[in-house]
């Protein structure tokens, strides 16, 4: 896949998108690895059976960041046994695992892309000018077909958190 120029912005200035493909509703999604420590890794298909919530951020350490994955963290108390919410950055996951700690986030699983950014460059959102993941969303039913996804165009913003979980609800 060619680089995605202007796919999305960073307080009004265009940024690129890059990586394998695009991921789209309808597709199967690609598994992926991430880390869950820096040992322990996390595959998609680990996660087979489950409908997931995939909360893709670009660092926990900034403002809405945090306040997404804390918002997840929330609903994901009453979303079930079979949903799982993975929350994804780059971030090591040692700062993760404090991030998490320090905001008592217990609800939702943190992986990092930092070693083999793998989920970035499958799902097209490595941020070729920052070196992080763009803020997006997807939903991927207990098949592995996404059912939602949000890029969110502008990186500063919050994502659509209702339509989120009303697309997690509609499978889960």
């Amino acid at each position: 896949m060619a680089d995605r120029a202007g796919a999305v912005t960073f307080k009004g200035n265009p940024l690129t998108l890059v990586g394998q493909t695009e991921i789209n509703v309808g597709d199967s999604a690609p598994d992926f690895k991430v880390s869950s420590t820096l040992v322990d890794d996390v595959r998609l298909a680990d996660l087979k059976g489950k409908v997931v919530l995939l909360s893709v951020v670009p660092s926990l350490d900034t403002p809405v960041c945090s306040i997404q994955t804390a918002r997840f963290n929330k609903e994901a108390k009453s979303l079930g046994k079979d949903v799982k919410v993975l929350t994804i950055s780059v971030d090591l996951p040692t700062a993760q695992k404090r991030w998490c700690d320090a905001s008592e986030v217990q609800n939702i699983t943190t992986a990092s892309d930092y070693k083999y950014h793998e989920f970035g460059d499958k799902f097209g959102l490595q941020i070729k000018e920052l070196g992080v993941l763009a803020r997006a969303i997807f939903v991927i039913d207990r098949d592995g077909k996404v059912t939602y996804k949000e890029l969110v165009k502008e990186v500063s913003a919050e994502p659509n958190y209702d339509a989120a979980i009303a697309a997690v609800k509609k499978h889960g």
